[in-house]
């Protein structure tokens, strides 16, 4: 029986020292604030919100304010690297009082958060993915019949009925009520199935697999990249990173979070509750 509890007490003090090796992670999928319409499903303007206005502006000081409990010592944002020189000069005007926050996602929340905590910068951990060189040199060709199919059968989606589209509510219930819904686990399982059926199945005689290969440069090396990037930010075990990213990268990064033995992923909305 001693020799049973020992190998108990072992166990527990084994598990508990990984577990306080890891850096605790919180992703923050969201909206685009500033709806730039670059992803598939654009937002229609009758559709859209001013963040700026000051109904939004009190929201998303009390989500800020949900999100400080969090205490981030560091925050990665959707921006590329070699925008980093950039938004660390645009991001210093502000602790300044010589810039105004606009309407971008990162800004509103990542801003306010890190100057809350004292933070001498947001990461720009942002990375567009890697295709194979056939499948960029027919994607790049514009006389190529292949890439006239592919791009028609990216747009007429064959699979449009079984695609999952979670309707938005940031303009009927407010951007709270968005982000907890985004941020339910069991939308980003659903979501990552978009990118198994449609152009993934897409192929000819002599590129049978071209929707694959297409897709794993967009969506999988991507954000394989992305979290290359956030694994570069410099944190020990004590250090909390928060990272605020569209919400449909989050169908993986939270799996690679998830699978890491390097982080420990935390519930998102057990802070916007």
């Amino acid at each position: 029986m001693k020799r049973f509890l020992l190998i108990l007490i072992f166990a527990f003090l084994f598990t508990h020292n990984l577990l306080s090796q890891e850096v605790q992670v919180m992703t923050l999928g969201t909206f685009h604030f500033d709806f730039p319409n670059r992803d598939i499903i654009k937002v229609d303007d009758s559709n859209q919100i001013d963040v700026l206005s000051p109904q939004y502006q009190n929201e998303i000081e009390e989500i800020v304010k949900k999100l400080s409990k969090f205490r981030p010592t560091a925050i990665a944002i959707e921006v590329s690297p070699n925008k980093q020189h950039k938004l660390d000069s645009t991001y210093h005007s502000y602790l300044k009082g010589e810039h105004k926050l606009n309407r971008d996602e990162y800004e509103q929340i990542g801003f306010r958060l890190a100057k809350m905590f004292n933070l001498k910068k947001l990461h720009c951990v942002n990375d567009w993915g890697r295709n194979y060189k056939d499948i960029d040199s027919i994607f790049n060709d514009e006389n190529s019949t292949i890439r006239s199919q592919f791009m028609e059968s990216f747009y007429k989606n064959p699979d449009s009925m079984l695609m999952y589209n979670k309707e938005s509510i940031f303009k009927t219930e407010g951007i709270l009520a968005q982000l907890r819904a985004s941020n339910n686990q069991n939308h980003h399982v659903k979501n990552l199935g978009n990118y198994l059926i449609s152009i993934f199945k897409f192929e000819t005689d002599d590129y049978p697999y071209y929707g694959v290969d297409f897709t794993t440069g967009w969506w999988f090396n991507r954000n394989l990249r992305i979290f290359r990037n956030i694994q570069k930010v410099k944190a020990s075990p004590n250090d909390r990173i928060l990272v605020i990213y569209g919400t449909g990268h989050l169908n993986l990064l939270n799996i690679f979070f998830e699978s890491s033995p390097e982080f420990n992923l935390v519930d998102t909305n057990s802070y916007l509750e």
